[in-house]
């Protein structure tokens, strides 16, 4: 990072700078007519200082007009030549043009600096002294002062470049943390939508049968209630659990996110209902990722959850079929009630359960499909995933 010093100047507005520049320039170059001088010098007189410091004021408009600055200080001095007044130890304002114009002006002006700047410097010696070491050191002025100018334009561009590159990486660091925070948003959501929708469908379901057995069979009222304080207790603890990891609470547990070796408690919870519930599993299992498995594990507590909720199933299968390479887990529900006719619950839902499975699946190479069961009857899910082939995990096989 630049200094402060030099970090306020770029900053400064380009007339002050110009003004501080061209005044100090104009002190070097009154020096000479204040100063003591010898007997034998001819004396300084007002017309000499005047044009001394004419060939100054042009660099007022330096940094707005580099070329037409340089060509105002370069015909001043060549009208204070002929003059008979004190010679400068350096030709400052030119200098500063120079400078400028192969730091600031456009490749034309550039070009022009050359190709008019080396004849007039020679011209101005042959008028002065016409001396080789005149010659010689004028030229090596000139071009170092060019070469300067140009090394400066160049390392502000490379600034510029990098100011730039930092900038667009800053963007992109801002836009790939809101894309992190938006997907974490909506992990959460599936999250909380899984496990909530799946408590309170059985809470509902239970509730719902509850009035039924309560005067007729008071064992399985009292065990119904259970089922529905059980569900309300695991729907808290889960609940406080992801508030408390949100929260980042020293004391919040992680305890090890579901596998598929807890789909057998899935199906059992979901058969306390009365539904009829089948885990059946073909083909040889293999291993997969433990995000994979968490993955099948809510695809299968969504689509139960959803049957439970929207269609008056007597019967669900739950089946995972492994193949090479693939395994496709499929929730299907027979949607028969009473006399056999297909007959669906209104759906009050907002289609955000079947969204989550479809987000879920892309997010591991797979795809989703949910619709009628085969012969229009029933409902049926399904997701086809990539499998890691390795030692079988132990999965539930009825």
């Amino acid at each position: 990072m630049p200094p402060p010093l030099l970090q306020r100047l770029r900053n400064a507005n380009p007339w002050v700078l110009d003004a501080v520049i061209t005044g100090v320039l104009v002190a070097a170059v009154t020096m000479p007519f204040v100063v003591p001088r010898s007997a034998d010098v001819p004396p300084a007189t007002w017309p000499t200082w005047g044009m001394t410091t004419l060939a100054v004021l042009p660099l007022l408009w330096r940094t707005r007009a580099p070329f037409l600055s340089l060509m105002a200080i370069a015909a001043a001095g060549f009208a204070y030549l002929p003059m008979d007044g004190p010679g400068q130890p350096l030709p400052y304002s030119p200098l500063v043009a120079i400078f400028t114009v192969a730091a600031q002006g456009g490749r034309w002006q550039r070009r022009a600096t050359i190709g008019l700047g080396l004849p007039l410097v020679a011209l101005a010696v042959a008028m002065r002294t016409n001396t080789a070491r005149e010659y010689l050191f004028a030229f090596f002025l000139f071009s170092m002062v060019y070469v300067l100018g140009v090394l400066a334009r160049t390392r502000q561009a490379y600034t510029e470049a990098v100011e730039l590159r930092a900038a667009e990486l800053e963007k992109a660091r801002q836009t790939e943390l809101e894309r992190a925070a938006e997907r974490e948003r909506a992990r959460i959501a599936r999250e909380m939508h899984d496990v909530l929708s799946h408590a309170v469908s059985l809470m509902i379901v239970q509730a719902e049968a509850g009035p039924l057995v309560v005067r007729s069979d008071p064992d399985r009222a009292e065990a119904t209630f259970d089922a529905i304080a059980g569900a309300g207790r695991d729907a808290m603890v889960q609940l406080r659990r992801m508030l408390g990891v949100l929260k980042e609470e020293p004391s919040a547990t992680r305890d090890p996110q579901p596998t598929l070796a807890g789909l057998e408690d899935l199906v059992a919870e979901v058969r306390r209902t009365g539904l009829a519930v089948t885990l059946t599993t073909h083909g040889e299992p293999q291993q997969l990722a433990p995000d994979v498995q968490v993955t099948v594990y809510r695809v299968v507590q969504e689509a139960l959850t959803n049957v439970l909720k929207h269609a008056d199933s007597a019967s669900v299968a739950v089946r995972l079929s492994w193949s090479s390479g693939r395994l496709v887990v499929s929730v299907e529900n027979d949607g028969v009630e009473n006399d056999g006719e297909v007959s669906p619950r209104p759906s009050t839902g907002s289609g955000r359960g079947l969204i989550g499975i479809r987000e879920r699946a892309a997010a591991h190479g797979g795809t989703a499909t949910a619709g009628p069961g085969p012969g229009g009857r029933g409902y049926r899910v399904a997701v086809d995933l990539p499998v890691v082939f390795s030692s079988p995990p132990e999965v539930p096989s009825r």
